[in-house]
């Protein structure tokens, strides 16, 4: 569809739709770009107070995987007013609102509809040097992989509301959808990286997959090596799979060969819709270990070395799953 719309021409515009990238980036003045993005979704947890929390940390993570600062954010906002109360709607925007404090950003306002089911986000607006800008499309052949937080929260949450797991049980996928990118954000770009993108809707390696296309390279990904949130294997194997993962093996399935040895379980989770995921990094060999130990250092836990990217080659798959 979006193919079908004029192209954009502006030449202030750095980052556009072209290459899929987390965030559109506009050049201010010299030295300044506005990163922008929004994102908002159905609740995904039970609670209203988390399930702000998350919805914030998800759309505020699109501007730091763009390598910027978010300053402010607009809520939007969906309710069925006949069956959500007033007291519930004001712990969904409470829990925005107290992490988008966390993160030093203002938020301004915003828009609310009455909707069929809830639905919440943040339109988000942030800053970044333009020489400083992380984009999707800069990977190279011979850059390593490194992720920063596990996946699995999309079967987790499936497996939550079709009642294979506890809430208690899924405190980890809970934290980890909570926890903000900003620490991750501030030490990829001291340390000069690459490239970059955050795991959500598309799942790793969809988003694995826009990666390589924007940057035309080919990746080859170690799924033992990929951390996998608690309970999250378990609810694979249950088939508390969402309809969102399975699009996404369907997506990247044209483009991708899976080792024998990677179980479809494996193949199941490397496709998760997530919420909320860590951010994706690519950086040259040489400064892989740095940059590893450096988001150690700066809190951010765990971090994995999960591939590497390969010169694309005419006729061979995009992403190569090995074991």
């Amino acid at each position: 569809m979006l193919a079908e719309l004029p192209p954009q021409d502006d030449p202030r515009v750095l980052v556009g739709s072209s290459t899929a990238d987390d965030a559109g980036v506009f050049l201010l003045r010299d030295g300044v770009a506005l990163v922008q993005t929004v994102d908002f979704f159905t609740p995904i947890v039970d609670d209203p107070y988390i399930y702000g929390q998350i919805a914030a940390a998800n759309a505020l993570s699109d501007v730091y995987a763009m390598g910027g600062t978010p300053l402010t954010a607009l809520n939007l906002i969906g309710i069925p007013v006949d069956k959500v109360p007033g007291h519930v709607l004001v712990q969904i925007l409470k829990g925005g609102a107290d992490k988008a404090r966390e993160a030093g950003v203002a938020v301004v306002g915003g828009h609310s509809i009455r909707n069929p089911e809830p639905i919440y986000g943040m339109s988000v607006t942030g800053v970044v040097n333009p020489k400083k800008l992380v984009t999707n499309a800069a990977a190279r052949p011979g850059d390593m992989l490194v992720l920063t937080k596990p996946i699995g929260t999309g079967v987790i949450t499936t497996g939550i509301k079709q009642g294979k797991l506890g809430v208690r049980a899924a405190k980890d996928a809970i934290d980890a959808m909570c926890c903000l990118n900003k620490n991750a954000c501030e030490t990829m770009v001291a340390e000069g990286v690459r490239a970059a993108t955050d795991v959500t809707g598309f799942g790793l390696l969809g988003h694995l997959r826009e990666m390589c296309d924007a940057s035309g390279v080919a990746v080859e990904v170690y799924a033992g090596k990929v951390p996998l949130l608690k309970h999250a294997r378990e609810m694979a194997e249950k088939g508390a799979i969402p309809g969102g993962t399975r699009d996404n093996l369907k997506y990247i399935s044209s483009v991708t060969e899976f080792d024998s040895g990677v179980s479809e379980v494996e193949r199941i989770l490397l496709a998760d819709a997530q919420t909320s995921g860590g951010l994706l990094i690519a950086q040259s060999a040489k400064k892989t270990e740095r940059l590893c130990m450096a988001l150690i250092r700066n809190w951010v836990k765990p971090v994995a070395l999960i591939g590497r990217f390969v010169e694309k080659k005419k006729g061979a798959p995009t992403l190569r799953v090995l074991p």
